[in-house]
């Protein structure tokens, strides 16, 4: 072969280690501009989250504190004599047992929403300081915030083919008996 320049030849360059752009302190201007953007409707949804939240709690222990009255009332009715059970034991374990799972909900809408807040409050803290450790919590907030939905989102596909076996389980056993 000759001595000619291969034209199908590999171009060369010299290796030169990549760094993360936010470690070469190279955030453009779009990205200022999108992070500005999205921090006020961040912390708005991080506040309508904790409202959403007060308000399931408050809602799930105004419910309970009624149940026995609520028993009382349907008891009166013709037909629903059996709802008076509510007022008595089978009440108090179904007042404990729907607080419980009220309340749950509420942490569940409580924890993304503090993550969204924060996460919009350090993009607007990083947006007045320019501190690297602002937009690193930041970007830390949401992470937990994404990481939380992952969680959720796991155990709900648990949680969702082991509620089918037990409603054909119940299926079965309600046509048995």
């Amino acid at each position: 072969m000759s001595d000619a320049v291969n034209p199908y030849k590999s171009p060369e360059t010299t290796a030169v280690s990549e760094r993360p752009l936010f470690a070469q302190g190279n955030i453009t201007e779009a990205m200022l501009i999108y992070l500005k953007g999205a921090s006020p409707w961040l912390r708005f949804i991080g506040i309508l989250g904790f409202i959403s939240s007060g308000l399931t709690a408050i809602w799930s222990l105004l419910f309970t504190a009624f149940i026995p009255f609520i028993g009382q009332g349907l008891g009166n009715v013709p037909g629903l004599e059996t709802f008076t059970e509510v007022s008595g034991p089978l009440g108090a374990a179904f007042g404990g047992f729907f607080i419980v799972v009220i309340l749950g909900a509420a942490l569940l809408i409580f924890f993304p929403s503090l993550f969204a807040y924060r996460f919009g409050e350090k993009i607007r803290t990083y947006l007045r300081t320019g501190t690297d450790q602002d937009l690193e919590l930041a970007l830390k907030n949401n992470k937990s915030l994404w990481k939380f939905f992952g969680i959720v989102c796991i155990v709900y596909l648990a949680f969702v083919p082991l509620m089918i076996v037990i409603s054909i389980i119940a299926g079965v056993a309600s046509l048995l008996f």
